[in-house]
């Protein structure tokens, strides 16, 4: 059931296999922002400065609403190399399957003109997941299928305090998050034992704030902070027993095999606590025109130390031992740019290194993730009452050589975003 453990840190930490902040982390929550590699916490301009740093919305006035999506194609992995099946070690060279999904974003804020005081709610998809290996995988014992529909809703306050060109907001974090996960389970010389589903929810509560410090017009510092969240997942796994499933539970318990059932389903329940999120920026307006920002992400992944699921009594493979992760805390570092080519087109780019924080000794094929560089293009177009963004990325994951108890070889990744918002002014 280490399995059912993976797919809940998939699911929340997401971070995913498909790209995005340290491990599972997704920063991509604007068109805007990604434009420019992330590096957004000091700007926080429009309204998805909910998500980037909330002290932002106190700096921009009236109603604002931004709905976007982000399209997401999940990375191209393909592994060489070994891994051990049923007790039998053997070659492989596969490729997971192709996947793409949209998350969406939605942000709205509100502050009147002459109030230091502003207001807002955003609502994403900070996790989503999903990875696929074909049914005849060697990874089928570790992985076939994992998908994760993760939700997060953040109301929040900013005050902007006039004589210090200084503002601050907090917010309160809510995530809900959906998982599904599909494995087999082999059994040495009996082969395949059992095929397993796992089905489950959960949900958790945490915190945010941002400090946003402009002390020349010209610059612009800030920080902001995502506090860790812990979600408690329940859910179901169903069991479908082969015949020489049977014959080995039947063996354990001195029952004949008859007297074991195909079917089963058991409860199943765990805790997986997210990181912490710290993000330090600072942006220069060299020229009216011009806009260059530094961030600098730390991500608290060692709060990600283990996967521990309990089981109900009904579990025909019984319980199993947490499985240890020992992930790392890492930094992320981002640099971008935005161009006002005219006074309704801004021209945006961006680059963004992202370290991973899996270490070789617990990385398996439900997140083969690496340290990657991100490229970032985008576009953004204003009118009156309306502002359109594009942006696209580019994600390069460095290709990872592995040795531990799994496999032995490499992964390549590869994955491409493409991402809109459209914002109105009321």
């Amino acid at each position: 059931m280490k399995s059912r453990l993976t797919v809940v840190v998939l699911m929340v930490l997401l971070v995913p296999t498909i790209v995005f902040g340290a491990g599972f982390h997704i920063r991509e929550q604007g068109a805007k922002a990604m434009g420019m590699a992330n590096a957004f916490v000091a700007q926080a301009d429009d309204p998805s400065a909910i998500f980037y740093n909330p002290a932002g919305i106190a700096f921009q006035s009236g109603t604002q609403v931004s709905l976007g999506v982000t399209v997401i194609n999940v990375p191209e992995t393909e592994f060489k190399g070994e891994t051990e099946i049923g007790g039998t070690v053997v070659a492989v060279d596969t490729k997971a399957r192709k996947d793409v999904f949209f998350p969406p974003n939605f942000y709205a804020t509100f502050s009147e003109e002459d109030s230091p005081w502003a207001f807002g709610i955003g609502i994403g998809s900070l996790y989503p997941l999903a990875k696929r290996w074909d049914n005849s995988s060697p990874f089928r014992d570790e992985i076939k299928e994992i998908a994760i529909k993760p939700i997060n809703v953040n109301p929040t306050v900013a005050y902007r305090f006039d004589s210090l060109n200084l503002a601050v907001g907090a917010g309160i974090d809510y995530t809900y998050a959906q998982v599904w996960l599909e494995k087999d389970t082999f059994a040495g010389a009996y082969g395949h034992i059992a095929s397993t589903e796992i089905e489950g929810d959960g949900d958790g509560w945490g915190y945010n704030f941002g400090v946003l410090w402009k002390p020349i017009n010209s610059l612009s510092v800030a920080v902001a902070y995502r506090s860790e969240v812990e979600l408690d997942i329940d859910g179901d796994a169903d069991f479908l027993v082969t015949p020489a499933g049977q014959a080995v539970i039947g063996g354990a318990l001195e029952v004949p095999a008859s007297f074991i059932p195909t079917t089963a389903t058991s409860d199943a329940s765990t805790e997986i606590t997210l990181p912490d999120t710290w993000s330090f920026a600072v942006a220069w307006h060299p020229t009216d025109r011009l806009t260059i920002e530094c961030d600098a992400d730390r991500f608290g992944w060692s709060s990600y130390d283990e996967l521990d699921i309990d089981l109900g009594p009904s579990s025909p493979l019984g319980d199993s031992p947490a499985a240890p992760k020992d992930w790392n805390d890492v930094w992320a570092y981002r640099v971008g740019a935005q161009y006002a080519v005219t006074e309704t087109i801004d021209l945006r780019v961006g680059y963004a290194r992202d370290n991973t924080p899996v270490p070789d000794s617990t990385m398996g094929p439900e997140l083969p993730d690496a340290s990657r560089n991100n490229y970032t293009f985008g576009v953004g177009y204003h009118t009156e009452r309306a502002v359109i963004d594009f942006a696209y990325m580019w994600v390069d994951f460095d290709d990872r050589k592995v040795d531990n108890e799994i496999q032995t070889g490499e992964y390549e990744s590869a994955a491409h975003l493409v991402a809109a918002n459209l914002t109105y002014f009321f």
